[in-house]
Parts: C-alpha cells; sequence; structure tokens
C-alpha cells in the first residue's frame, strides 16, 4: 500500500519551499500562479549569468525543456551542477522530446545527471528511453501502459524515480509501480497543467523522499482537476477554478486519491 500522502502537502504548506523553474515561457504563469496556491514559491531565472548563482536560495530545481531557448540552453547545465553539488533535489521534465535534434540531446545528456525525478507524459519517457519516436510536440501518442517498460528502464538506469502522466499516472523507481486514478480530461485542454505537474513534484520532492513526492504531486493535481472541472463550464474557467482548487484542496483530499500498485 502506498506511503499516506497527506504529510507531504502539510509539510509544503507548512515550511513552502521555494522551487526555481526553468521552463517553458508559455507556461510559466500557470506554473507561477499553481505553486503559489499550493503553498509552494516560484523563482524563474534562466539565463547562464544568474540562474546558478539565484539557485543557491532554492529548495528544490525544475529543469523543463518546452519552448527552449538559447539563454535556457546555455543556463540549464551549470544550474543543475549547481543544484546537485548543493544537494538540492531536481525534476526534469523533458516536454516535447523526440523528434527535435536540440532537446533530445540536452534531455539525453541531463537525466545521466542523476535528478530526483523525471516528469513527462507517456511519448516523452518512451523517446528518452530511447523506445520509440515522441509524440506530436507536446501531444503524447503512446499510452501510458506503453510507457511502463521504457520508464522503468530509465530508473534502473538512473537511479531516479519516473512519473508518466496520463489517463492514470505512474509512478516508478525501477521496482514499485503505483498507478494514480484522478484527473479529468479539461487538464489536457489547458497549455501548460503538464508543466504545473513537474512544478509540484519539485516542491513536493523538497520536503520528501523522491517517491512519495511524484505520488502527491500526482494525486494533488488530479484531485484539483477533478474538483475544478466539476465547477467548470470549459477550459477557460477551468484554469482559474484550478488554480482556486490547489490552494482549497485539503492534505486529507490528496491523501483520499485512489492510488494502485500494479
Amino acid at each position: 500500500m502506498p506511503t499516506d500522502l497527506a504529510p507531504v502537502v502539510d509539510a509544503v504548506r507548512a515550511h513552502p519551499p521555494l522551487v526555481h523553474c526553468l521552463m517553458a515561457t508559455v507556461s510559466m504563469g500557470i506554473v507561477a500562479d499553481g505553486l503559489l496556491a499550493a503553498g509552494a514559491r516560484p523563482m524563474m531565472t534562466e539565463t547562464r549569468a544568474e540562474a546558478p548563482t539565484m539557485d543557491a536560495l532554492a529548495d528544490a530545481l525544475l529543469i523543463n525543456l518546452g519552448t527552449l531557448s538559447t539563454d535556457a540552453m546555455a543556463g540549464i547545465p551549470p544550474t543543475v551542477d549547481v543544484a546537485r553539488a548543493a544537494g538540492r533535489p531536481w525534476v526534469l521534465d523533458p516536454t516535447a522530446v523526440g523528434v527535435a535534434p536540440v532537446r533530445a540531446r540536452l534531455a539525453r545528456e541531463l537525466v545521466t545527471r542523476a535528478p530526483a525525478v523525471v516528469r513527462g507524459n507517456a511519448s516523452e519517457v518512451v523517446a528518452l528511453a530511447g523506445s520509440g519516436a515522441g509524440g506530436r510536440g507536446a501531444d503524447a501518442v503512446h499510452g501510458v501502459q506503453d510507457a511502463l517498460g521504457a520508464a522503468r528502464s530509465l530508473a534502473q538506469t538512473h537511479g531516479c524515480v519516473v512519473a508518466v502522466s496520463g489517463d492514470v499516472d505512474l509512478v516508478t523507481d525501477g521496482d514499485r509501480v503505483v498507478g494514480v486514478r484522478a484527473g479529468h480530461p479539461l487538464l489536457t485542454r489547458v497549455t501548460g497543467t503538464g508543466c504545473l505537474l513537474g512544478g509540484l513534484v519539485a516542491a513536493c520532492c523538497a520536503v520528501a523522499p523522491p517517491f512519495e513526492a511524484a505520488l502527491a504531486a500526482s494525486a494533488w493535481l488530479g484531485a484539483a482537476g477533478e474538483r475544478a472541472a466539476a465547477q467548470a463550464s470549459g477550459p477557460g474557467s477551468f484554469r482559474a477554478a484550478l488554480i482556486d482548487t490547489l490552494d482549497t484542496l485539503t492534505a486529507a483530499d490528496v491523501a483520499a486519491v485512489r492510488c494502485e500498485e500494479q
């Protein structure tokens, strides 16, 4: 039976972690707002001149490769090195990895630098593991179960946790596999919700071990998505309701999410 997730949520809210995000510009707003609503704090500095220095202030680091800029390409590797040297957990979100040659090369180099968690959709995980082509941009063309072998291989090879998002999120450390049954289709109709999940994983990694952190973040966003969808009339109102619900969900609400060992 998976660990009780309530203490992870309580710890994020009691000791708000500062999450340094080097990430997609298109998703910065929802990630920053979502982290604040959940109880964490965002910081977004990506340049080579400042990001490694600013990371010394952070409790966790998120590297997201969406809309990869020249500044980010230069700033990401040294920032990861600073986080690793300080023992800070960092999360790799290989957004849209696959056919894009620069992004794929960078993602495959970064995964060798001991991320605490790799978080992606099924096609991103398959592509990162070298098990097949990626999806259509940030959209997955593989099912979550199709990516399970790739996820376990990545986890075993690199000593990390892999979280695969989809209809049922899967979290594995290469040995254990747990499915998280929460969420709503409207999460796929708002830009940046996957990026927000990466930010939540990083926030939870600041207060809990990676496996429990990935489970808690997946359950947290999934439960928030379900409750927000019940209040929303479409994607626009859903986005606002999602931010509100990340704030109002209790630790008990997150702990009540159905998590099943596979």
